[in-house]
């Protein structure tokens, strides 16, 4: 496994244990490497970024910030669909794992 294979699976591990403000910090570390990239792959990886923040500041109570955050993740989010990349998959799974935390927010 890789080391981006290993900072996903943190990733995807500290979002299903609601360490969001970690999971924030997994993604963070392989963002800023490619950062200045236009690709659509790091767009990708800044939505999912964002929408780890967004579910720390709704746990601290912050909705109204969090949902300004989330909706930033909402314009990266489709990119997903139109990527050439060997985390494809992986990056479906996380997608899948970020809808699963929001629908569990809204009661």
């Amino acid at each position: 496994m890789t080391e981006y294979e290993k900072q996903l699976e943190s990733f995807i591990q500290n979002l299903r244990n609601a360490d969001f403000y970690e999971a924030h910090e997994d993604l963070e570390v392989l963002w800023y490497k490619r950062r200045f990239e236009v690709c659509d792959e790091v767009k990708l990886l800044k939505g999912f970024i964002n929408a780890s923040v967004s579910f720390e500041l709704y746990k601290k109570g912050k909705t109204e910030a969090s949902q300004k955050v989330w909706n930033n993740y909402l314009k990266y989010r489709d990119l997903i669909e139109c990527i050439n990349s060997s985390h494809v998959e992986k990056y479906r799974l996380i997608r899948d794992e970020i809808e699963r935390i929001k629908k569990s927010f809204i009661k």
